[in-house]
């Protein structure tokens, strides 16, 4: 059951075909249908948005959610207005993940600047650092430091 290498000239016949099922959500996992790395090139996939991505970031996913829904569907003048001004610990991580992430939209896919937005914007717990502080009489407390994996998307607006 091994999918079927297409080459550039199929990939384009066929375009309005495998987007479609790029699209439609498996019937029982409720995932789309991955594409290669290829593929998507070819087919163009992703080229209307701009990402970035912060992996094990030392600092807690709770934390960062509420900076996040702060910025969510806002232009990106605006967010970086509200990023500047928060006085949280995940602003500063977030105003630099937002640059990056305006970056590859403006230089990497040729977008407009003033039409962009943060289409989506979430953060998913790393994996957590396990630590001992030891404690009187010989006891040993554990401390948890949590990491987060955060992703930007910021889009055109319409």
């Amino acid at each position: 059951m091994e999918k079927k290498v297409l080459s550039k000239e199929e990939l384009l016949k066929n375009k309005d075909q495998i987007l479609a099922e790029q699209n439609a959500k498996h019937r029982k996992s409720n995932k789309p249908a991955l594409l290669t790395k290829k593929e998507r090139k070819v087919l163009g996939v992703g080229k209307d948005e701009g990402r970035a991505v912060l992996k094990y970031a030392r600092i807690s996913s709770r934390k960062v959610k509420i900076v996040l829904d702060l910025i969510k569907n806002k232009g990106i003048d605006e967010a970086y207005g509200v990023l500047k001004f928060t006085p949280k610990a995940a602003s500063e991580v977030l105003y630099k993940l937002l640059k990056s992430a305006e970056a590859n939209a403006v230089n990497n896919n040729g977008l407009n600047h003033d039409e962009l937005f943060i289409a989506e914007a979430f953060a998913t717990q790393g994996p957590t650092l396990k630590r001992i502080m030891p404690r009187a009489q010989g006891r040993a407390f554990k401390i948890q430091k949590r990491t987060s994996h955060i992703t930007l998307v910021v889009k055109e607006r319409q």
